[in-house]
């Protein structure tokens, strides 16, 4: 996990000399990487209004923090076969023309570079309207996600209903993939095929005593056409009239009649259900869909193996013999939908913590507007409190009452409740681990439009850098 923080401090001499301090003394112990970071000159408005906007825009940071952390959970569910490169998947290309899409720019590298996108997002335009700008394209791709995950995963639900049809045993699997029309009597006035499912112990029993289980039951008409771990399935043929009377004695000699009628249209029509819920839900990844070798079966690998028999030509139940694409064919409708939005989104994201470092810094040291953004990247964990303590140190002429303690970066809050201790924002680069929800998750509710300001508070004006956790 790459964690970076945004410190904002006063712009006068003192205090750029005690940034050169800080960055003097990061460097010389290790404890840290860091680069200024640009943020333009926006039109400050009035302080009651950037007051409001202080609560808007933490809202919206955590909004756009889940929105992009679901939409990577999203990239996690669809890549389930290659998982391994989700990451090279999540990039922030968003800003390039299309000619420089192929250079990939990661998150570390997009948030260590950032500038300012005049063209989406105008300086010159007030804050209001800027935040605005940002909060409608946000709540866009996260109505357009809810949509397209919904009908993934209504596909997803279809295709996994179908599948289970061919999981267990067989005394509750499906035998569609199993029997084969040469299996069965058709068509007969008065002939019927049923299906036994018989132990293994009492194969034997079975050949021995199943003509005289009852009347009029066609001799040498019995066949193994499948088995499992825990017996077989046989057919026997027998005139239709005794079909009650065979149950009764079969039941009473521990054999059981499974209940199947052969459908070759209903069985045909589940199959090509299966193949194209197979095709749709892999065309989602990429466009290339699943290629079915002719006659295979179109269900999966299950932890019970069924193995037909009598018949060479007949697929194994549970066979897989789907023709593996190859890698980088295309990418499919939903995973191209969601890298391009994960992009915009952790862009959006990013000129979202620019908006807060100026609005905070502009409310801690007033007006003009004058203060210098730092971009830290703790070298590693384990060097965090030893940086938080050499920032109370470096800018306690800032807050000679918070000095004396150590920085706490998990206090929040609105500016001015906390005037006497110096306060940090921060913002982490997530790994991607999948996770057993489904698609779109449902994350925080999305914040009200920041134009509607109407609270009015006092203007606090206290001297505290400013730390922003990406």
């Amino acid at each position: 996990m790459s964690e970076f923080w945004l410190i904002s401090a006063p712009g006068d001499k003192e205090n750029l000399q005690a940034l050169e301090r800080m960055n003097t003394v990061t460097s010389k112990s290790n404890l840290s990487y860091n680069t200024k970071f640009s943020i333009p000159d926006f039109k400050v408005g009035t302080l009651d209004s950037l007051v409001g906007l202080s609560d808007e825009l933490g809202k919206l940071d955590t909004f756009a923090e889940s929105l992009i952390k679901r939409m990577a959970q999203s990239v996690v569910e669809v890549m389930e076969d290659s998982k391994g490169k989700v990451p090279e998947n999540l990039l922030a290309n968003g800003g390039l023309k299309e000619k420089l899409k192929c250079l990939k720019i990661d998150l570390t590298s997009f948030v260590t570079h950032f500038e300012w996108d005049m063209a989406k997002y105008p300086a010159k335009q007030p804050l209001v309207c800027v935040v605005d700008t940002l909060a409608k394209q946000l709540a866009q791709i996260e109505t357009d996600l809810k949509s397209r995950t919904a009908a993934y995963n209504t596909l997803k639900t279809n295709l996994e209903n179908l599948e289970k049809k061919s999981m267990g045993n067989l005394f509750t699997r499906t035998l569609s993939d199993i029997v084969s029309k040469e299996d069965f009597v058709l068509d007969s006035e008065y002939l019927v095929t049923l299906l036994v499912i018989v132990p293994k112990p009492s194969y034997a029993q079975w050949q021995k005593t199943y003509e005289s289980l009852s009347d009029m039951v066609v001799p040498r008409s019995t066949k193994l056409i499948a088995e499992d771990n825990e017996g077989g399935l046989f057919t026997v043929t027998l005139f239709r009239k005794v079909i009650d009377d065979f149950k009764t004695k079969a039941k009473e000699n521990k054999f059981t009649v499974r209940e199947f009628y052969y459908d070759e249209k209903e069985i045909k029509r589940e199959r090509e259900e299966l193949s194209r819920l197979l095709s749709d839900k892999k065309q989602q990844y990429q466009t290339s869909c699943v290629a079915l070798k002719k006659g295979s079966s179109t269900f999966p690998d299950h932890k019970v193996q069924v193995t037909p028999l009598g018949n060479p030509d007949r697929p194994a139940a549970g066979q897989t013999d789907r023709e593996r694409e190859s890698e980088g064919e295309g990418e499919g409708p939903l995973l191209r939908w969601l890298k391009v939005n994960f992009s915009e989104a952790f862009i959006a994201w990013i000129h979202i913590k620019a908006l807060r470092v100026f609005v905070e810094s502009v409310l801690r040291y007033g007006l003009p507007v004058n203060f210098q953004a730092v971009l830290l990247q703790p070298h590693k964990k384990s060097s965090t409190k030893r940086l938080r303590e050499v920032l109370n140190s470096v800018f306690r002429h800032l807050d000679q009452v918070a000095a004396a303690s150590v920085l706490d970066v998990g206090v929040c809050g609105h500016p001015g409740a906390a005037a006497r201790q110096p306060r940090l924002l921060s913002l982490r680069l997530f790994p991607h681990r999948p996770q057993p929800a489904r698609l779109g998750a449902a994350g925080p509710t999305r914040p009200s439009r920041p134009c509607g300001l109407r609270r009015r508070r006092s203007f606090p004006r206290p001297r505290n850098p400013t730390e922003l956790r990406v």
